[in-house]
């Protein structure tokens, strides 16, 4: 354990930010599972709303740095495919 009163602040400040992060991972996690399985399903209008909100809480994760941009682009261009694929 550090010493240093500097130190614990920012070792309470990591902490905080972890505990945001896993949290906003867990529901980019979930909106994405909602897309699979309304694709999985055939359900092509749920599954293209369900793809905007996913790729909505993306670009928030990818604003506050969760995410690196380019795997958040990655991600949005497979829901976005997989999505047009079932209306098609």
């Amino acid at each position: 354990m550090a010493n240093i009163k500097s130190q614990k602040k920012r070792n309470l400040q990591n902490e905080k930010a972890h505990q945001r992060n896993v949290a906003s991972k867990s529901a980019i996690k979930t909106s994405t599972k909602k897309v699979q399985t309304a694709v999985a399903a055939g359900e092509a209008e749920a599954a293209q709303t369900l793809a905007r909100q996913a790729s909505r809480e993306l670009d928030k994760a990818a604003s506050k740095g969760v995410l690196h941009k380019k795997t958040v682009a990655r991600r949005k261009s497979r829901l976005t495919k997989a999505a047009n694929a079932v209306s098609a």
